[in-house]
Order: structure tokens, then C-alpha cells, then sequence
């Protein structure tokens, strides 16, 4: 694990600077999961390249930190504590973009949590899947269902939906993460299919084991277990992931839709 781990901090300091100015110019974007972690990075880097950002999560006093540090920027930013399991909450945080911005070009859902490792689904609570559940597929399905009316009214849309390799091939003892991870990638290729015709793309990424405050609380003997498995020997970065998730959400990436993109280091390869 010590060369994994110098590995891991060396990709850590590389920074993506190469930029495409004004790629998102005169568009809105809504990421979710927007307070740190992949989700920060996205939203940082669509309003670096000309969009308007408006940031979703439940960390209120981090989306504080981010709205200064975006408006500081010049970025056109607004932020909301929105719980995307929650229907109404979602319904009604589309309308309030709609609203200031006057509509809704690109959806990033980054949100999303781990719940248990190491952990056998003969002691996996039910309680614990069905918070997983609510976060990870029904906000899912919920950010999709309320998006789209905005984007099929100008006949325009991108949707990235941040799944994981663990929905692709399953990973032991995380069985409520690999599931609804799986049912996101299922909601990707049937909604792609769903909207193919009407200027709409749904693609979604699926990542190996991302450097991430996501994973704080990930058991080390699971990160060791997934880190065993990419053959690049180090875990990505929230910058790898912005980069690919910015070119799917951009209009360069128009023959694209229902697919799942691979972000694994080697991992999957199919």
C-alpha cells in the first residue's frame, strides 16, 4: 500500500489546467454534491469555462465557503441545502433556478454516500439500504424527473449521473452501495434510450476509487480491497473526474447518450 498511497499523493498535486474558455457560456448547470469532493470539482470547473452554477447539498456551512469562494471568482453562483431524496425539495429547487437563471441546461448528480463497509449483508441493517436507497437511486430518479421538463422545453439537455464500478462489477461486504449504484447505471441507459431523439444526452461515470472526502469513512481494509484492483496502483482524482464529466456535459459530446464511461485506472476494460 506505501507505493499505492505516494501514488495516490502525487496524483493528488496534479492539477488539470488546460482548459476550454467559454465551453459553457451562456448555460446553466445544477450540480449536486457541489460542498466538496468530485461534485466541487465539476461545479468549479463549468463555471471556469463560462457557465452559471447553482450548488446543491446538505453541508450548509460548506456551501457558505463555496458561494463566497465562486463569487470571489466572478462565477454566477447561487447555492441551496437541498435533500435530493426529498420530491418536494428537489420540484421546487429547479423552479427557484429556473427562476433566476431562466433556465436549466446541464444536471451533474454527484451526490451521493457509502453507507457500511466491511460489512455482510446477513448484518447489513435495513435501515441503513434504505438510506442508501433514498440518496444514491430515488434522488436519482427524483433530479432526472424534475430536470428534464426544463431541458425538453429548449430541446436541449446534458445529464451526467456519477455512478461507480462497484454498480458495474460489485464490491463484497458494500452490498447497498453496489446495488443502488447498479440501478443508477440502469436508470442511465434507459433514460439515454427515453430521450435520444429530443436533444438530450444521459450519459453517467463510473469510477473506481476516487481520492475524495467521500471515502473518509470507507473501512481501509474495503479501500484496500478496491485499490488491489486498479492497475494503475493509485486511486483518481476529483480533477480526472471534472475533466471527463465537463467533456460528456459539453456540447462537443452530441453522439453520446445511455452510456456509462469507465474512470478506473485499468480496472474495467470492456
Amino acid at each position: 500500500m506505501n507505493k499505492l498511497k505516494a501514488c495516490s499523493r502525487l496524483a493528488a498535486n496534479f492539477t488539470i489546467t488546460k482548459m476550454t474558455q467559454g465551453r459553457f457560456e451562456n448555460q446553466v448547470a445544477v450540480v449536486t454534491g457541489a460542498a466538496d469532493g468530485i461534485g466541487r470539482a465539476i461545479a468549479e470547473r463549468i463555471a471556469a469555462e463560462g457557465g452559471s452554477v447553482a450548488l446543491w447539498d446538505l453541508k450548509e456551512d460548506l456551501m457558505e465557503i463555496r458561494k463566497k469562494e465562486f463569487a470571489e471568482k466572478g462565477y454566477p453562483v447561487m447555492t441551496k441545502r437541498v435533500d435530493i431524496s426529498d420530491e418536494n425539495q428537489v420540484r421546487d429547487g429547479f423552479s427557484e433556478i429556473a427562476n433566476k437563471f431562466g433556465k436549466i441546461d446541464i444536471l451533474i448528480n454527484s451526490a451521493g454516500i457509502v453507507g457500511p463497509t466491511q460489512t455482510k449483508i446477513t448484518e447489513y441493517t435495513t435501515e441503513a439500504f434504505d438510506a442508501i436507497y433514498k440518496v444514491n437511486l430515488r434522488g436519482s430518479f427524483l433530479t432526472c424527473k424534475y430536470v428534464i421538463p426544463y431541458m425538453e422545453h429548449n430541446k436541449y439537455g446534458r445529464i451526467v449521473m456519477i455512478a461507480s464500478i462497484a454498480g458495474k462489477e460489485g464490491n463484497p461486504n458494500m452490498i447497498g452501495y453496489s446495488a443502488t449504484k447498479a440501478g443508477v447505471i440502469g436508470l442511465v441507459k434507459g433514460l439515454g434510450k427515453e430521450y435520444a431523439d429530443q436533444g438530450i444526452t444521459v450519459n453517467g461515470i463510473a469510477p473506481a476509487v476516487i481520492q475524495s472526502p467521500m471515502n473518509a469513512d470507507t473501512g481501509p481494509e474495503q479501500l484496500a480491497y478496491m485499490a488491489s484492483k486498479i492497475p494503475m496502483q493509485r486511486f483518481g482524482t476529483v480533477e480526472e473526474t471534472a475533466s471527463l464529466a465537463c467533456w460528456i456535459a459539453s456540447k462537443e459530446a452530441s453522439f453520446n447518450t445511455g452510456f456509462i464511461f469507465d474512470l478506473s485506472g485499468g480496472r474495467a476494460t470492456y
